[in-house]
């Protein structure tokens, strides 16, 4: 893509996806089309509805670098700075793990609890273990208008991207930030509490996409020797602040031994109802447990 050769929108689609097609990248056509977008200032419609259109020497510059970080296999969200979640988009930074379509299931779970708890319109307390960029939390307040909710994080500068996002969206009177490891240190109750804590047993990381492995933050995936260390710190500290459901994604497989961890946790003094729900390929993704005085 030299700077001296006037280029078209459908000229870099081409150029783009076959460099990215080259370099193993998959869906290579629509992760150039959003770069181009970016780069170029327009919508990825422009790309289609107006492909004579031609880029500056400043785009077609910005475009080749996005390129070369995507060929990197830098994933196209850390490129632009930001990912859509749940229909809102969310800063990033190197701090926070990149919010992944299946994290969506988690809301859905967690809005479908909701509906039959009555809760649209009550004004519950949220609890979010591990916040990162809040978008699990946030999307949540912006859903359930009168919710209030606190996130928590051992990172500052992941709390920090979280409180960026909650003013970005409105919502950032209706939510706390705050630096605690696990459940150490919060004061409940909680009407609802969600993680997505890291499950990634610590064996399996070298060999996740290198889209994760070397741009995730570490602390973020890493659940272990068997990917579960979290659910039992989880598990353990639920019985102080919960008053409600708790619910929980997780890997592949993970389900019947996360169930089980909540289960034992309050086996002795309160009776608990479990429910799982699948992602689109469906696997398990969240199990939600709610506690039923005796």
């Amino acid at each position: 893509m030299p700077p001296e050769i006037p280029m078209t929108l459908a000229e870099a689609a081409r150029a783009a996806q076959q460099a990215l097609d080259a370099a193993g990248v998959e869906d290579a056509g629509r992760d150039a089309r959003l770069l181009i977008a970016a780069a170029a200032g327009v919508s990825t419609a422009d790309i289609i509805g107006r492909p004579e259109q031609r880029l500056s020497a400043e785009a077609q510059a910005r475009l080749r670098q996005m390129i070369e970080r995507r060929r990197a296999r830098e994933p196209v969200s850390r490129i632009l700075g930001e990912r859509e979640f749940y229909g809102r988009r969310f800063a990033l930074s190197a701090a926070t793990l990149d919010p992944r379509p299946d994290s969506e299931t988690l809301i859905g779970a967690a809005l479908e609890i909701a509906t039959h708890e009555g809760w649209g319109e009550a004004p519950i307390r949220i609890l979010d273990i591990g916040t990162g960029t809040g978008c699990l939390l946030l999307t949540l307040l912006a859903e359930l208008p009168n919710a209030t909710g606190l996130g928590t994080d051992l990172s500052e500068e992941a709390l920090a991207t979280a409180r960026q996002n909650a003013q970005a969206l409105g919502l950032a009177e209706r939510v706390a930030f705050a630096c605690h490891d696990m459940l150490d240190g919060v004061a409940g109750p909680f009407d609802l509490v969600i993680s997505n804590p890291p499950y990634i047993a610590s064996g399996d990381i070298p060999g996740l996409a290198p889209e994760v492995r070397d741009h995730d933050p570490p602390a973020a995936l890493d659940g272990g020797s068997d990917g579960l260390a979290f659910y039992r710190q989880i598990s353990q500290g639920l019985g102080g602040v919960l008053r409600g459901w708790v619910v929980l994604e997780l890997g592949m497989g993970q389900a019947d031994a996360v169930a089980l961890l909540l289960q034992q946790a309050f086996v002795k003094t309160l009776r608990a109802e479990v429910r799982r729900y699948d992602d689109l390929g469906g696997h398990t993704r969240c199990v939600a447990l709610r506690l039923h005085s005796h």
